[in-house]
């Protein structure tokens, strides 16, 4: 559990003061007040209480009981790494080799081994305001794209459209964006990642797609 206590006193001209605390506590799941206490010449005690929420997928907002937004952040999502595509590529070629197929087996085989070992190391970081492909435990900078150059940060605002393929067996995630390039910049992925997760976070972050979820 983690907790901060931020507390932040400001005096203002004489026979006047206010204080502004605010208390959030974490574990799984965030809840939390706004308090605003202010103390006027006459004596009067004004109390007026904030509530803090969280919204599906990770946003965290503060309202007043007056309902006026006053802070919204979104939490970080990492997608799950999903071993189904490199497994069944390893499983194909090891039939074609078995029937002595070993042409189309070899570039299988080496294809299934690329993206098992990528599956261990790659991962989609979904941040407040962009996507950003990282790699390792430590979720190192992945460097510039080799394909398209520039980073492998792209944010939300610059999304087209994307797609997921197919959503049954998610297989590649497709998605064009205009930051590369401002005539739009065409992105695939092979989705090595749990394809329920990232299809629910890319509605939530780059808007709904025309292709259904994942069941």
């Amino acid at each position: 559990m983690a907790s901060a206590l931020l507390s932040a006193p400001c005096f203002l001209p004489p026979k006047q003061w206010q204080i502004d605390s605010v208390f959030l506590q974490t574990d799984k799941e965030l809840g939390g007040f706004v308090s605003s206490f202010r103390s006027l010449g006459n004596g009067n005690l004004l109390h007026d209480h904030s509530l803090l929420r969280k919204n599906y997928g990770g946003s965290l907002v503060v309202t007043s009981v007056f309902g006026r937004k006053v802070k919204t952040t979104r939490e970080t999502v990492i997608p799950e790494p999903d071993y189904r595509i490199p497994i069944v590529l390893l499983g194909l070629s090891g039939g074609l080799a078995y029937t002595n197929n070993l042409l189309p087996a070899a570039p299988v085989g080496l294809l299934g081994l690329l993206l098992l070992f990528q599956t261990t190391r790659v991962r989609f970081v979904f941040d407040e305001e962009a996507l950003e492909v990282k790699v390792g435990e430590e979720l190192e900078n992945s460097g510039e794209n080799v394909f398209v150059g520039g980073k492998n940060r792209w944010k939300y605002s610059s999304f087209v459209n994307w797609e997921l393929w197919w959503p049954n067996f998610p297989i590649l995630v497709y998605f064009k964006e205009t930051q590369t390039k401002p005539e739009g910049q065409v992105h695939f992925f092979p989705v090595i990642f749990n394809g329920k997760q990232l299809y629910d976070i890319m509605v939530e972050r780059a808007g709904p797609s025309q292709t259904s979820g994942p069941k």
